[in-house]
């Protein structure tokens, strides 16, 4: 100890800071979710004898479900055909629209300030506003048929597509926009060439996910009046012929399934990357960028570069473009959707303005509103925490680094697979019709579904964990386990909880939507109003659920930074 030293000195080096001010209401904030998700899930009234009693009505609900009954198959494939040409017309425009409305919200290209608050406000309403609702307000302004719905889906995907490009933008490497910046080039040369393709596969990413929700979600419009299998579903279970409904179902899942291992080997292809997971879809697109000509990208001069040879892989990418071109140029046609109405329905709105202003909720109370509201955040905060338990023991299951071997790697990859693509307001009609009407059977249904998507997202971040970390531990002579609890699972708290606010923040959307088929909560009252044409109470209860939105918004946001 040197003269100058003293123990109080000493005492202070080793002593380690206290948590900061942002990390301790972080964790507070935390510590309130799990509360009020606890207690919710008490208030909702889960016990064995709910199960119990239930069960007796399987056997006769199976007796009017089995054997399926399809459709003509001429008709089958007419509905299919509009179901996907409004979701992939819906998703595009949302895409393209997302573009611009990202730009304004990240805070390193917004051109000026004040801007940001007004993307993101864009973002944050757009995502409040169920679909379902949107095309029921959009069938007022437009004749009958599919294009309600392709507005409705792409102005409520706006939300999540511009909020997830506007934080990739933010996040991009600034040296190549310094670049362009440097040899004089305008702001929109500056985004196109040095901004647009670092974040381009993010926003194919996300756009391809988004087309998937977009599929599970398209049988929600079928209680818009949209056509397609979601409408022929509502019409065979309001005709109580589950036989038939049930073949919907069935075709509306093995769609989903289809479209998310398409659209893995898609994104794939167009990113030149290959996908972590291990998805049929994932193992076919690693197969694909393996090969040794799609890892040859050098070439020994520009003029080489210029005259690129017409390799397997330049035909592949070259027909898998076109090819894109043709999906979409023939998703415009088979969606049936009346163009034209889109330059005559300014005619509808100062109508449809006098109707839906100002809001009120008569003869409704706020107290009766607020007791809806609450159901509607206990639905979805339950439904969370059980997807939570459910997810820490599949996750790990499902991720490389964590799975004892492949076999039960592959199982928990195709288990959350299926459960994924199962849409929950099937799966809420099915417990309805099976348990009776209530809270029950939408908790249950988000909480299904929502292992499928937070065990994929955990299992994904433990893939991506940083491999130093274990690397050293397990080089000391460490267990599988011990590496496991000690480095991989602790580097992926942070994600784990990003990954659980995001769920909830879906989950308070879908346990709006269940109302439509009576699972309680101010859904059922947004959806009575809107089926009354009583559209001032519309308009007051979207401004509640904006407000909750945004007050979710913000904790996510404080948890985010505090743990970055």
């Amino acid at each position: 100890m040197s003269a100058t030293e003293t123990p109080v000195d000493l005492e202070k080096a080793v002593r380690r800071p206290g948590p900061s001010r942002p990390a301790v209401t972080a964790g507070v904030l935390l510590i309130g979710l799990l509360v009020f998700a606890v207690w919710s899930l008490s208030r909702i009234g889960f016990t064995a004898e709910t199960f119990t009693e239930s069960a007796d009505k399987v056997q006769p609900f199976l007796d009017r479900m089995l054997p399926l009954r399809f459709p003509p198959m001429a008709d089958l494939f007419t509905s299919i055909g509009i179901t996907l040409g409004v979701v992939l017309c819906g998703t595009v425009i949302s895409a393209v629209v997302s573009v611009p409305i990202a730009y304004i919200s990240a805070r390193n290209t917004s051109p000026r300030p004040w801007l940001i608050p007004i993307g993101r406000a864009i973002g944050v309403v757009t995502r409040a506003v169920p679909d379902v609702v949107l095309a029921m307000l959009f069938v007022l302004l437009f004749t009958l048929g599919s294009l309600p719905g392709i507005l409705a889906i792409a102005l409520h995907s706006i939300g999540m597509i511009s909020k997830l490009f506007a934080d990739a933008i933010e996040q991009i490497d600034e040296g190549p926009r310094h670049a362009v910046r440097a040899t004089g080039a305008s702001r929109g040369q500056e985004f196109w060439s040095g901004i647009f393709p670092q974040v381009l596969p993010s926003w194919i990413a996300t756009t391809l996910h988004r087309s998937d929700i977009n599929l599970r979600g398209s049988v929600l419009l079928g209680y818009a009046g949209i056509i397609g299998l979601g409408y022929d579903l509502r019409l065979a279970l309001e005709s109580l012929a589950y036989k038939r409904a049930m073949a919907f179902a069935l075709v509306i899942f093995l769609l989903c399934v289809i479209f998310e291992i398409i659209s893995t080997s898609i994104r794939a292809q167009l990113l030149g990357t290959a996908p972590a997971g291990n998805s049929l879809g994932a193992r076919l697109a690693r197969r694909r960028t393996a090969s040794p000509s799609a890892q040859s990208g050098h070439f020994a001069s520009v003029d080489a570069a210029l005259r690129r040879p017409w390799t397997r892989d330049r035909v592949a990418s070259t027909g898998g473009l076109v090819a894109t071109v043709v999906v979409l140029a023939g998703a415009v046609i088979v969606s049936q959707a009346k163009w034209l109405d889109l330059f005559t329905f300014w005619k509808q709105l100062p109508l449809l303005f006098e109707r839906a202003w100002p809001p009120s909720i008569e003869p409704r109370t706020w107290s009766d509103v607020f007791d809806a509201l609450l159901i509607t955040l206990e639905i979805a905060a339950a439904a969370t925490l059980l997807s939570l338990i459910a997810s820490l023991v599949i996750g790990p299951l499902a991720s490389r680094n964590a799975a004892p071997n492949g076999i039960v790697r592959g199982g928990a990859r195709l288990v959350l697979l299926i459960v994924r693509s199962i849409p929950e307001l099937i799966l809420a009609i099915v417990l309805i019709i099976i348990t009776g009407l209530g809270p029950q059977a939408g908790t249950i249904a988000l909480a299904f579904v929502g292992v499928g998507l937070l065990g994929k997202l955990i299992a994904d971040s433990l893939e991506e964990a940083p491999l130093g970390p274990q690397t050293a531990v397990r080089s000391v002579g460490g267990t599988r386990t011990q590496v496991f609890f000690s480095a991989t699972a602790r580097l992926s708290v942070p994600a784990l909880v990003g990954h659980t606010l995001y769920l909830f923040d879906s989950n308070i959307r879908s346990a709006t939507v269940l109302g439509i088929v009576a699972a309680g909560g101010i859904g059922y009252y947004l959806i009575d109003a809107t089926r009354v044409s009583r559209y001032d109470q519309v308009t007051a209860f979207v401004l509640v659920l904006v407000a909750v939105v945004l007050v979710v918004e913000g904790i996510s946001m404080v948890i985010r930074r505090a743990l970055r």
